[in-house]
């Protein structure tokens, strides 16, 4: 445990020699608490290591998603990890009031996301695609891309002013093959700080270590210890990068790729901004340039 605690350390107290002039604002957009961090969780940390600014933001409270709690009591236990998260990975994380399981895709969530996008300034957005087994996330993926284009257009939630570019919308990576399978365009490497990752997921405890154990039969084989638990939930999350995303990291990172371990991919959604590869290399600044 006490390498984690020195990692997180040493990551928040020394200087930003990596910072850039133009910050970079990043929102991304979950279901739940926990689905931002797993989807774009060492992306976000690259980017806040650099100066640049993240927003996690989940749709719904997830006062659903647990085998014995539920309601405002298990509300308050998932907002209270999610800030802890949010602390751990160097980013800003909202929960909105919005119950586990009953998101829909209507104009009121629709104008919540422009808002939410707006406030931030976003240069990125990131969302799930919405094809997915479970129908919060589909929703999220489906108000995202309701939301782009029309975060520029004054006469809708005027209460806000509208962005004067289109950000670029990304989807993050799934394992779904209809009705298309997922096609990385853009891949980072997250090797450097795949630990942190590990660390500052493990913040929701309720969900690594309870619920979804539970909804796979093996909430048997969870530790008790935190740093054992830390090994668990590294071995569950380590995956190496699959065909599609190797070759997008051959793309991005030339003969280095074959020697990343783990990577976060993202496809470019086609209603928003279509940037060019110098335009990516400059809104993902980790990449080599």
């Amino acid at each position: 445990m006490k390498k984690y605690v020195l990692l997180i350390c040493f990551c928040f107290t020394i200087p930003m020699v990596y910072s850039q002039t133009e910050k970079i604002n990043v929102i991304v957009f979950g279901a739940h608490p926990d689905d931002c961090d797993n989807d774009a969780g060492g992306t976000a940390i690259l980017f806040s290591k650099m100066g640049h600014n993240v927003k996690f933001v989940s749709l719904t409270n997830g006062d659903a998603g647990h085998q014995e709690k539920g309601g405002g009591a298990l509300a308050k236990i998932r907002l209270k990890e999610a800030q802890e998260a949010g602390k751990r990975f160097g980013v800003e994380y909202t929960v909105l009031g919005n119950h586990d399981g009953e998101l829909m895709p209507t104009l009121e969530n629709r104008l919540k996301v422009i808002r939410e996008i707006r406030k931030w300034n976003a240069d990125i957005v990131i969302a799930p695609r919405p094809n997915d087994y479970h129908p919060d996330h589909r929703y999220t993926g489906v108000l995202v891309q309701d939301a782009a284009y029309m975060v520029i257009v004054p006469n809708v939630a005027p209460d806000v002013p509208p962005l004067k570019k289109n950000p670029v919308f990304l989807y993050s990576e799934d394992g779904f093959q209809k009705p298309s399978p997922f096609e990385p365009d853009i891949a980072i490497a997250i090797d450097e700080v795949f630990e942190q990752k590990i660390y500052a997921m493990a913040a929701h405890e309720s969900q690594f270590f309870e619920w979804l154990p539970w909804t796979m039969g093996t909430l048997d084989q969870v530790p008790e210890s935190e740093e054992e638990r830390l090994k668990f939930l590294t071995n569950w999350r380590s995956h190496a990068p699959n065909g599609a995303t190797m070759e997008s990291l051959k793309k991005w990172y030339g003969d280095k790729a074959p020697t990343v371990k783990n990577a976060e991919g993202f496809e470019i959604c086609e209603y928003g901004k279509q940037p060019s590869d110098n335009e990516i290399k400059k809104l993902f600044p980790m990449l080599p340039q």
